[in-house]
């Protein structure tokens, strides 16, 4: 038998890490590894990597919640994944999960896991694409705001025309050559 190794997570900056630690702890943890208590994200992945990179074949990995493995259902299951692949188990206090339970029900519990997690990225892409869609019919211009307005553009073009080199007007309106060829070009499509 393995390690009882704990995992500790906060999610926000008003969380208490103590409660999980103790908890942890008294459920005979030799070791635990937790995120700041700030709850920053790139602290508690790089705990949790750092974990993942410890824990080795028939340790147990313990979380409060299942949650604290991850900010998201896509996450969680990375992580499972990722313990899965190191020969590891993984338990929640709260009795949600146990993988080291290969019981016919401990399996379709994981795989109903997986079955959330692809249901919350397509809800999450549905969700994008209709928020889109909403923008665009209300007129909003997606991508990077034009530096040169059309009056800009089209003194741009008479300044050309006059003979004015496209280096000279690139430095006067403070953009790349080929910004002003395109402009250019565009006026001779015209």
């Amino acid at each position: 038998m393995g390690q009882l190794i704990g995992f500790a997570r906060v999610s926000t900056q008003g969380q208490d890490l103590d409660g999980q630690l103790e908890a942890l702890k008294a459920a005979g943890c030799t070791k635990i590894f937790h995120g700041k208590n700030s709850g920053a994200k790139e602290a508690n992945k790089v705990r949790l990597e750092e974990m993942i990179n410890y824990i080795r074949e028939g340790d147990v990995v313990l979380v409060t919640k299942l949650d604290r493995l991850g900010r998201s259902l896509r996450m969680i299951l990375e992580a499972l994944d990722s313990i899965e692949d190191k020969k590891a188990a993984v338990r929640s206090l709260d009795g949600a999960i146990d993988t080291s339970n290969q019981s016919p029900t401990a399996k379709a519990q994981q795989a109903l896991i997986g079955v959330f997690a692809q249901l919350e990225r397509d809800l999450i892409v549905n969700r994008t694409s209709e928020g889109r869609e909403a923008a665009l019919r209300k007129g909003v211009q997606f991508g990077r705001k034009h530096k040169l307005s059309a009056e800009l553009k089209a003194d741009i073009k008479v300044r050309h025309k006059n003979g004015e080199s496209v280096r000279a007007l690139a430095a006067k309106y403070d953009v790349s050559r080929p910004t002003i060829d395109r402009i250019i070009k565009d006026s001779n499509k015209h």
